[in-house]
């Protein structure tokens, strides 16, 4: 076990997917949540808020990892308030390090606002040209995945060590409370449909409907993380990851309704959010969890509709390029319809959905 992984923010979908995957090749990993019952087994737990630097001093006073992987970020109301606290919670964590001198390298999952802008900033600009590369340059917006990386740098000249930065699309993945989860959203809203005959409705934008896009399994990132952390090509670079498919969601959303039994409706004249469709279903989702016998109730665990809006809803094309990391040796591949298809089947075993 000369590969000893810090993971910040274990429990989420990134860092629940990369654990297995370290998991899986044999390292021996802390897991950094400040709640840590969701991690998976075989992480060893480390409660802590990474805010509270006493508090993460004293966990983090005996480990000297070989590898930190950064997971996690905290949504604030602003975007200056997400550029200040974000960047602290990375500062924090290289600081309270008892033994930085044996860190070999950093790696940080950002994504694709990088090129679009933070949520604040949608529309205020030109539409970014697509494909997203990583030679593009930084918007001249606030941006928290900006204050992360220069924290980043800042960390690794003082410490020497290496760093790679990783830019997913929208996540699909396995995660029990993730706050940012379109799988488990998805979901839970064709269950509903099928419960009660409501129309299985696309919730966003013309855009999406009819272009091209993508989409990251938490697989496929954990898979390149993974590789950019082990792999001389892949040190002090930022890389685009996606599955590396392009798909519309026309042509993906019939075949979603189809794993649920159910039909795709066609695009409505008005699209209505899916935040607004699911915002009295809370009292429904009770039921349906009790009727089947579920293991979770609360709909708000499972469903994140304001997030699947927000990616879904964009006025903009979305298509990343991922040469970068393909002429640097990283070529896998996941096709997208089975990241959806291999959730649901999982959410349906572990009784998350009927």
């Amino acid at each position: 076990m000369s590969r000893k992984a810090l993971i910040v923010g274990a429990t989420g979908i990134v860092g629940q997917n990369l654990a297995n995957r370290l998991l899986a090749d044999g390292w021996a990993i802390y897991g950094l949540a400040r709640r840590t019952f969701t991690l998976p087994r075989g992480v060893l737990p480390i409660a802590a808020d990474v805010l509270d630097v006493e508090g993460l001093k004293a966990a983090l006073a005996h480990l000297e990892p070989s590898h930190v992987f950064f997971c996690t970020w905290s949504r604030r109301a602003t975007e200056h308030e997400n550029c200040i606290v974000n960047s602290a919670m990375l500062r924090n964590v290289f600081e309270v390090l008892p033994n930085p001198g044996v860190l070999d390298h950093a790696a940080l999952v950002t994504g694709l606002k990088h090129y679009l802008g933070p949520f604040e900033a949608y529309g205020t600009s030109a539409a970014p040209q697509t494909p997203f590369r990583e030679s593009m340059p930084r918007l001249d917006v606030e941006n928290f995945y900006y204050a992360q990386e220069d924290a980043l740098f800042e960390a690794a000249e003082r410490d020497g060590f290496s760093w790679s930065i990783h830019r997913p699309h929208t996540i699909v993945g396995y995660a029990i409370g993730n706050v940012m989860n379109i799988g488990s959203t998805l979901a839970v809203y064709a269950t509903i449909c099928r419960e009660t005959g409501r129309p299985f409705v696309f919730p966003g934008s013309e855009v999406q409907w009819n272009g091209l896009t993508d989409v990251t399994d938490a697989r496929q990132l954990a898979r390149q993380i993974v590789w950019a952390s082990t792999s001389a090509a892949g040190r002090n670079e930022a890389f685009n990851i996606v599955n590396g498919d392009v798909f519309r969601w026309k042509w993906l959303w019939p075949q979603l309704a189809s794993w649920f039994g159910i039909e795709a409706a066609v695009y409505p004249r008005r699209p209505s959010s899916l935040e607004l469709q699911m915002s009295g279903d809370a009292k429904l989702w009770r039921e349906i969890s009790r009727k089947y016998g579920l293991q979770e109730e609360r709909l708000d665990v499972l469903a994140s509709a304001w997030h699947t809006d927000a990616d879904l809803s964009r006025l903009v094309e979305c298509v990343t390029d991922m040469s970068k990391s393909r002429i640097a040796g990283f070529a896998d591949y996941q096709d997208t319809p089975h990241s959806f298809f291999d959730l649901f089947e999982r959410l349906r075993a572990e009784r998350f959905i009927p």
